[in-house]
Parts: C-alpha cells; sequence; structure tokens
C-alpha cells in the first residue's frame, strides 16, 4: 500500500487495506472450519477478547476478572439476567445509559461466523445507537446463537419478527458511521448451551 493511502486510512479512521485482506485471507483459510471455530479467530483476529466458558460458575469467574483488570466501577446493564450477574460479583450498575458508566454489559442477537461481528438490536441496547455505548463492552452469548453469515442471521430474525434498529460491532470498531476516534474494548462470554 502506498504512502498516500496509508494517511488517508488513518485520518478518515477507515481500516487499511491490508487488514482487510488479511481478515478475507483468514476467513477464506477457515471456510471449512467448525462455525465457533472460525468466528473465535476472525473476532480475536479484529480485536476482540474471545472467552469461552463451559458454564455460568465460568462465565462469572471471568466476568469477576474482566472488572477488576479493567478497573470497572460502575456498569450499564438493563437486562435482568445479566443483573443477577453482576449482583453476585458485587458490581453497581444502571440499567439507563449514564457518562459515568465504564462499560455496558449485554446480549446480543447473533454471532456472524464469516467476519466475526456480534449482530445487535434494541432487544440488546434499548434505544441507544452504538456509538453512544462506553468504550468498554461485556456481551454474554450462547454457542447457539452462532450463525453463518448474515443471510442466515437476517432469515432468523425474519422468522422471529419485531427485531428493529440492527447493527454490527466487532473487535474494535463498530459498523455504523461513528464520530467517536476512540476504539472499543470488546469482551465475548461465549457460554455453552
Amino acid at each position: 500500500m502506498n504512502l498516500f493511502k496509508k494517511i488517508v486510512s488513518k485520518l478518515t479512521n477507515q481500516p487499511e487495506e491490508d487488514d482487510k485482506q488479511s481478515l478475507e485471507k483468514l476467513g477464506d483459510s477457515l471456510k471449512n472450519a467448525d462455525l465457533d471455530y472460525k468466528f473465535a479467530q476472525l473476532f480475536t483476529h479484529s480485536g476482540g477478547f474471545f472467552n469461552y466458558c463451559a458454564d455460568e460458575a465460568e462465565a462469572l469467574q471471568t466476568l469477576n476478572q474482566i472488572v477488576k483488570i479493567e478497573d470497572i466501577h460502575n456498569i450499564f446493564c438493563w437486562d435482568k439476567e445479566l443483573q443477577s450477574f453482576l449482583n453476585v460479583v458485587k458490581k453497581p450498575y444502571t440499567s439507563e445509559m449514564e457518562y459515568s458508566n465504564d462499560v455496558a454489559f449485554i446480549t446480543c442477537e447473533y454471532l456472524i461466523a464469516y467476519d466475526g461481528r456480534i449482530m445487535l438490536s434494541h432487544n440488546n441496547i434499548l434505544h441507544y445507537h452504538s456509538s453512544k455505548l462506553p468504550n468498554k463492552i461485556i456481551v454474554m452469548a450462547n454457542v447457539s446463537q452462532i450463525v453463518n453469515n448474515l443471510n442466515d442471521a437476517m432469515g432468523k430474525i425474519k422468522r422471529n419478527g419485531n427485531i428493529k434498529n440492527l447493527t454490527s460491532i466487532s473487535g474494535g470498531k463498530s459498523n455504523m458511521d461513528t464520530s467517536s476516534t476512540t476504539n472499543t474494548k470488546l469482551f465475548l462470554l461465549l457460554l455453552e448451551d
């Protein structure tokens, strides 16, 4: 890549072509791999932090470690089931987004194996735009939420109905246009069904 393209991509906060090509090459090399393995590889390649949890006890332990290591004090979490996890690790949370929130602890709709993205909807982040979420996001999902590609996810969403405001996020960058220049730290707790 020539110097001019590198400078432009840095100024416009767009991924460089080399990064896109390496992600595509990795995806191509994993085309025959199991969906969960492919998703994990592409998710971590794009900058996400992948944590496989065999059960809820392991998920709690991993959540507690993330909270301690990342020095998290105030969490946005509106999901009642996830709030029970936070009650166990004794961390304060708000059910409405506040400026003081260090992290968002959310669920997701689907995990897209094709490119390592996480699909979100209003069910996960309420009425908030993905760019308004804190710079750290912890997503809890199940292995059964992994789908091959966006078409599979959209087909399932059509069958389930009433899901709106779809967006996707990946390890450090949102799929939506954002004015923020800071990278998001994205943690995934993948729980066995």
